[in-house]
C-alpha cells in the first residue's frame, strides 16, 4: 500500500490543514500504534492505528467537499469559538449532509465579509493558502476619505512598508470615489486594512469578492453553497500552478 506523510494523512483524512495537523503532532497529541508521533514527515500508510488525543483517526475519504460561504459581519472564520460567536462552520452545519468536519481555507477578521472556502481536504486547503503558490483573492474596499489620489495607488500596486515588511505588488483600481478593488497574492494579518491605512486611507468596509478562479457571485450574506466538481478542479489548477508556472506564462 502507497505510504504518505503522516501530517498528510491525518489532513487527507479531514482532521485539519497540513500546517495545522503539524502543530497536534509538535504538540504530542497523535500518536502511531500506541507510541506518540514526533515527526509529521513520518510515513505511515493508513494500516497503523492512527490517534487524535486517544480517539481513533479514520481512513481518508476519497470524495472531498468545498463549501463557499458569504460570511457576514461578526461571524468569525474559525470551526468553534470558545467565547459563544457565530462561526462560518456553523453557517454550513445546516447544508452539509456529507458529515465531513469542515475547517476554513484561510480566514477573514469578524468584520471582514465575503467569500470564504470551507473543506475536509488539508491538502488543498494548504495549497490555497501557503505563500508559495500565490493564489490571488480579490477585495472591495471601502475607504475613508474620498476618491485615492493615483500616488497612493501607485504606492499600493508597487508594494507598503509595513511593520513585517514591505508588502508584494497588488493589482489595484478605484471603481469609484473611495472604492476600490485590491487583488493580492499573499496573505498577512489585516493586509488590506494596514495597506490602506498606510497610504493615508482607512478602511471603513471591506468585503472579499474573489478566491483564486471563484467569485462570490450573487450568493447572499450567511448563505453557504457546495461547489460543484468543475469548481473544486479549478482551484486545484489554481492551487497548483504556483509562481514558477504563472512566470512562464507571462509575456
Amino acid at each position: 500500500m502507497q505510504s504518505m506523510r503522516l501530517a498528510k494523512h491525518l489532513a487527507h483524512a479531514g482532521v485539519a490543514s497540513r500546517r495545522a495537523a503539524e502543530a497536534l503532532i509538535a504538540d504530542g497529541r497523535v500518536a502511531v500504534d500506541g507510541e506518540v508521533a514526533t515527526d509529521p514527515a513520518r510515513d505511515v500508510t493508513g494500516e497503523e492505528a492512527i490517534t487524535l488525543d486517544g480517539r481513533p483517526v479514520a481512513p481518508p475519504r476519497r470524495e472531498r467537499v468545498v463549501f463557499a460561504v458569504n460570511k457576514p459581519a461578526g461571524v468569525v472564520s474559525t470551526a468553534r469559538d470558545t467565547h459563544g460567536r457565530p462561526t462560518v462552520v456553523d453557517l454550513v452545519a445546516r447544508r452539509d449532509e456529507s458529515g465531513a468536519r469542515l475547517y476554513p481555507v484561510g480566514r477573514l477578521d469578524a468584520d471582514t465579509t465575503g467569500l470564504l472556502l470551507l473543506t475536509d481536504d488539508g491538502d488543498l486547503a494548504h495549497r490555497l493558502t501557503h505563500p508559495r503558490y500565490e493564489v490571488p483573492k480579490t477585495y472591495r474596499a471601502r475607504v475613508q476619505g474620498g476618491r485615492v489620489p493615483e500616488r497612493a495607488l501607485r504606492a499600493l500596486r508597487e508594494g507598503v512598508a509595513l511593520d513585517d515588511g514591505r508588502t508584494a505588488p497588488a493589482h489595484v483600481r478605484q471603481l469609484a470615489p473611495g472604492e476600490l478593488e485590491l487583488t493580492l497574492r499573499e496573505g498577512r494579518k489585516r493586509q488590506v486594512r494596514r495597506m490602506c491605512a498606510a497610504v493615508g486611507h482607512p478602511v471603513q468596509a471591506l468585503q472579499r469578492v474573489a478566491f483564486g478562479p471563484l467569485r462570490l457571485g450573487d450568493l447572499p450574506p450567511g448563505a453557504a453553497r457546495r461547489l460543484t466538481p468543475a469548481e473544486v478542479a479549478r482551484l486545484r489548477s489554481a492551487a497548483a500552478a504556483g509562481p514558477t508556472r504563472r512566470a512562464r506564462r507571462s509575456p
